[in-house]
């Protein structure tokens, strides 16, 4: 079963160790003289160029592009240009190195942590996703270690100018990106912070999600949720013919999938994700419409929830490099749906060979998600892990072992995919937020309450949100 996500939104996550900033930077990541203007001191970098800088109040703000090789183990092999942004306060403040673990946004905003610790903030995009995606494209260089490395380069390469403590963050699949970074260079970031990542150790088993979905939110809430899944499928005939006219008048397809009828049953199939995903419990209970609602508000709510165009092939290209990684090494969450029982004509197509063209192998890695769930429980420095109870993604999240040290597992109550630390308890927030400021290098006065150091800013610090496939998290 796929993930039912329409909108992600690009969350913070920190990680690293104090050792290993200071530890690693040594004399190669000396600051070059301040006499520089900042961008004339990026440029300075080789291998960095400039798509273009933009205004921003309080900071200067550039999208850069940055030259990796395909194959970190075989740089000869060729090179491609990765996007990533520096969003500059200062070199006298601390850094955070963000990754939504897909396109990077070049409108110029601050993460949580970046907020928290009023810091510089590096953006970067995942390779493979488009521009950053080498021309003719290997498939097989898409994989958590290369991606990881790309990290490594960038950070080494502007840590010579911004010498202060860094933070990694992310969210979802970002967070999930921030902690692989760590896993794999657990010296170069002096803090981590993981927010609604999913960890899916064994792709084989997902009895987590059947357990969340049986007993998440309330017994009306879940019977309403699952009457109105049946009921878009009893309409089948008259919802796929307007999913088929709609995706003519907008030229969209359905190669991948193989027809209208069959993308529609997937989205069905994703609506119980979708919902608890994003949708704010507390009102969107009361909006779920009834068995015997109009096929305009079924239509209207079915799109808001799940997105109709998130289920064409134009829809789901963008993502194609997520799609690859859950096939291959990531993995993605199964669950039941017995109130579809007899309705369903394509038991099993919900799942990433689905939405990845035929023409592209994928053969799927056991062991990569076992090594970084191991390395976590026994060598995780300085980690923050923050869930929320009603995200099905957090059916399976990272969880400390033995060997932790100085990391954290916070979970918002009531919480969806959007959790953060300002969303936590008090006694929680107050937590997660003194030892984010320690980590960066920055902690709050004595005898105040810790809370974030940056001036709040409605533009930078809206939170983005992105129309998305339901399959990713």
């Amino acid at each position: 079963m796929r993930k039912a996500t329409r909108w992600l939104l690009s969350l913070a996550v920190l990680i690293g160790t104090a050792t290993a900033g200071s530890a690693q930077a040594g004399a190669a990541t000396a600051a070059e003289p301040t006499t520089k203007d900042i961008k004339d001191r990026i440029l300075a970098i080789p291998g960095m160029s400039l798509v273009e800088e933009k205004p921003v109040d309080g900071y200067r703000y550039f999208v850069l592009n940055y030259t990796q090789p395909i194959d970190h183990e075989h740089p000869s092999k060729g090179t491609f240009q990765q996007r990533l942004t520096v969003l500059h306060k200062s070199v006298d403040r601390p850094t955070v190195f963000f990754t939504s673990g897909y396109n990077v946004n070049t409108t110029p905003s601050r993460s949580e942590p970046t907020k928290i610790i009023d810091g510089n903030q590096v953006s970067l995009e995942y390779r493979y996703f488009t521009p950053s995606r080498p021309t003719p494209t290997d498939w097989k260089k898409l994989d958590i270690r290369q991606a990881a490395t790309d990290q490594h380069r960038i950070f080494r390469a502007l840590h010579r100018i911004y010498g202060k403590n860094w933070i990694a963050t992310g969210g979802s699949k970002g967070g999930m990106t921030a902690t692989y970074y760590r896993r794999f260079f657990p010296h170069d970031m002096n803090g981590t912070v993981a927010y609604v990542a999913p960890n899916d150790v064994n792709n084989d088993e997902d009895s987590a999600y059947d357990r969340f979905f049986q007993h998440v939110g309330t017994d009306r809430c879940r019977a309403d949720l699952a009457a109105v899944e049946r009921e878009a499928l009893l309409r089948r005939g008259e919802m796929v013919k307007r999913f088929q006219d709609w995706a003519a008048k907008e030229k969209q397809t359905f190669t991948n999938t193989g027809s209208a009828d069959r993308a529609y049953e997937v989205m069905v199939t994703d609506l119980v994700f979708g919902f608890w995903q994003y949708q704010p419990a507390e009102t969107a209970c009361a909006e779920i419409p009834k068995p015997t609602a109009s096929t305009d508000e079924l239509w209207k709510w079915m799109d808001k929830v799940g997105g109709f165009d998130s289920y064409t092939d134009q829809g789901m290209e963008p993502y194609l490099p997520y799609y690859y990684q859950a096939g291959t090494q990531l993995g993605e969450p199964g669950y039941g749906y017995p109130n579809l029982a007899g309705l369903l004509k394509y038991p099993g197509i919900n799942n990433s060979r689905t939405f990845v063209p035929k023409d592209i192998p994928m053969r799927f890695d056991k062991r990569a998600m076992p090594d970084v769930d191991r390395w976590v429980r026994h060598h995780a420095r300085r980690m923050m892990f923050v869930n929320g109870q009603y995200d099905p993604w957090s059916s399976e999240h990272f969880e400390l072992g033995k060997g932790s040290r100085d990391s954290y597992v916070f979970t918002v109550p009531g919480g969806n995919h959007g959790s953060n630390i300002a969303k936590l308890k008090d006694a929680d927030r107050t937590k997660a937020t003194a030892e984010l400021l320690a980590w960066a290098g920055v902690p709050a006065p004595a005898g105040t309450t810790p809370a974030p150091l940056a001036h709040p800013d409605k533009k930078l610090d809206k939170q983005e949100t992105r129309r998305m496939p339901m399959l990713r998290p």
